[in-house]
């Protein structure tokens, strides 16, 4: 996808630039921890990394669903609820333990509106599965989550399904991470006038449960026509382990288009 200054595009108009130039130079790499192992858990996020935005912190509240089936999933909607799962990965690999449950289709309208669906599915959140609806009656199991899937109806957007995965410190969760570019106003070959070439807007990674991105910044101020940032250019905790070719490029700056030749009558 070829695109010219300016990049509201790419940037997401809901999220705000996260670092300032101050917290960019904060960013630190494993050296400056005088010998801390970053590698072995308890793992927590790095100064000038992206983190989660609490004003997002939500408890997403579900009752337990006997059983699945158009039928019932029909009625779920009808209510105002959205058939989901629950389940266990262990060292990304999909486990067991799976639940079923309904959530209120509103939360997660709510959610993937605010954030757009690849920053939703970047998220950690705090599944509560009551007895009864609305936070009523037993609780039944409150677990951190990952939204894994969420299925939206072609017409309206609305949510017509969920899985959820859980996310204890102990798990390792196979995430498809969004990139969100900046320094683009900086850039070189943007200010020359240059196209902006979009290759990847997700990357998959391999994370511990307490450290997962909501996103990855891409900086493309120093970027010039003809040069490209690689998957291995990508500034993460030194946990996350990429699971794609570390030579795919994510991005590049090309220089004009020449003009369409005219075509012979």
């Amino acid at each position: 996808m070829l695109l010219r200054r300016p990049l509201q595009t790419l940037t997401l108009p809901l999220l705000r630039r996260h670092l300032s130039a101050a917290a960019a130079e904060a960013v630190v790499s494993p050296a400056d921890y005088h010998g801390a192992d970053l590698l072995s858990p308890p793992y927590d996020y790095l100064p000038g990394h992206p983190r989660p935005d609490p004003k997002h912190d939500e408890v997403i509240l579900a009752v337990p669903r006997a059983s699945s089936g158009r039928h019932v999933a029909a009625k779920e909607r009808k209510a105002g609820r959205v058939p989901a799962i629950v389940f266990e990965q262990e060292n990304g690999q999909e486990g067991g333990n799976k639940r079923l449950v309904s959530v209120q289709s509103k939360q997660i309208r709510k959610l993937v509106d605010h954030l757009g669906l690849s920053f939703f599915l970047s998220r950690l959140l705090r599944l509560e599965v009551w007895s009864e609806h609305a936070g009523q009656g037993e609780l039944v199991e409150s677990v951190r989550v990952l939204p894994r899937k969420v299925h939206l109806h072609a017409g309206n957007d609305e949510p017509l399904n969920v899985t959820f995965m859980r996310a204890p410190s102990s798990a390792l969760l196979k995430i498809d991470v969004p990139l969100m570019f900046i320094g683009d106003d900086a850039s070189p070959g943007l200010r020359k006038g240059a196209y902006f070439n979009t290759i990847k807007r997700t990357v998959k990674y391999l994370c511990p449960a307490d450290i997962v991105p909501p996103y990855i910044e891409v900086d493309l101020s120093e970027l010039d026509v003809g040069q490209k940032l690689l998957m291995r250019d990508l500034k993460v905790h030194p946990a996350l382990k990429l699971l794609q070719s570390p030579d795919q490029p994510i991005c590049s700056i090309i220089g004009s288009r020449a003009p369409e030749q005219k075509k012979g009558k």
